[in-house]
């Protein structure tokens, strides 16, 4: 894989960063950034071996850092490629795999039957498939990706708890379908993102299209290392707005700032090893992030509330990352610290 972290440096640096607030303010990824992020290896990150996962966390904070809107839609295809990586369904992952590796084929996620409870998505057994109904809310990168990893509780475990509750996974195409309702949401941050909410009601799928069917306790296992990489998110826009309190002449408080966010890097990896560490962790990740974008707003000082300056927008991203792939327990543990600032 050569070195992956010098290379997503270098689509940061030359591609994202540059045109960050532009992509902010048209609510448009380029698809420079796409083809810049696939020529240099990085949608396959998930189906190699070669890439340690730290070495993976380094490329999501520093893409994040240089243009949240991109990473954010970006990030959600490694799930794909770790489902198709590991499905039994062969034909599928022959299908897909390779080309979602390079980037050719562009993925999303909706984890709306899975992750929330009670399950919004829900998956009937009808013959040759299934047929879904319910709500996906949150669905990034709709009319950017090509393939949806849905994930729907089976309404035959409807009453079974997490050990036994079954969730179905399959991959669609990301576009309408009879049954399936798009609504554009409008984002406080990443909106060129494309995110939407999906109304499903009798979607029909067939059986060639699944991916998976773990118990829901499964299915939440395989999402641990997921709240890390979510942090990343926070990460990035901390670091970037060090970074720009450097360059308002204020060094000393830039150095405060990266240290805090070291302390935020090094709490959230024992989470990966002790899931209830995960949610305060990741909670002083978000609450760094809305620090560190206050305190560039002081150090530009008018700045940031006229004209263009990046400051703006990382307030908002910062903010973002309160709410972006959270959880219960992370939303109570900032509840609990956001006053305190």
């Amino acid at each position: 894989m050569g070195d992956v972290l010098d290379r997503a440096r270098d689509v940061a640096a030359d591609v994202l960063l540059p045109s960050a607030d532009e992509v902010d303010a048209t609510a448009t990824i380029p698809e420079g950034h796409v083809r810049a992020l696939a020529d240099a290896g990085l949608y396959g990150l998930a189906a190699s071996d070669d890439v340690p996962f730290e070495d993976f966390l380094g490329v999501v904070e520093t893409l994040a850092g240089a243009c949240l809107t991109t990473t954010f839609t970006w990030m959600q295809h490694h799930g794909v490629v770790r489902g198709l990586a590991g499905t039994t369904n062969a034909a599928l992952r022959e299908r897909h795999l390779a080309d979602a590796v390079r980037g050719a084929t562009r993925c999303g996620v909706a984890f709306a039957g899975a992750i929330p409870q009670p399950p919004k998505l829900w998956a009937t057994r009808v013959e040759g498939g299934w047929r879904l109904d319910g709500v996906a809310p949150l669905v990034t990168g709709w009319g950017l990706v090509d393939l949806l990893l849905v994930s729907a509780r089976d309404a035959a475990t409807a009453d079974a708890d997490d050990d036994r509750a079954r969730v179905v996974s399959v991959l669609v195409p990301a576009r309408a379908a009879p049954g399936v309702t798009v609504h554009p949401l409008d984002l406080a941050a990443a909106n060129g993102s494309r995110t939407v909410r999906l109304d499903v009601d009798g979607w029909s799928v067939g059986d060639d299209a699944v991916v998976a069917t773990p118990s829901r306790t499964e299915f939440l296992a395989g999402q641990h290392a997921s709240a890390r990489v979510n942090g990343c998110l926070a990460l990035g826009v901390a670091g970037r707005c060090a970074a720009l309190v450097e360059e308002a002449g204020e060094p000393g408080t830039a150095e405060a700032l990266r240290k805090a966010l070291g302390a935020a890097r090094s709490g959230l990896d024992p989470g990966l090893a002790d899931a209830a560490r995960k949610p305060a962790a990741r909670a002083a990740a978000s609450e760094l992030a809305v620090r560190a974008a206050a305190t560039l707003t002081v150090a530009v000082g008018s700045r940031a509330i006229v004209g263009r300056h990046p400051a703006r927008r990382l307030a908002r991203e910062a903010a973002f990352t309160l709410v972006a792939a959270g959880r219960p327990e992370i939303r109570a543990e900032l509840l609990g610290a956001l006053p305190r600032m």
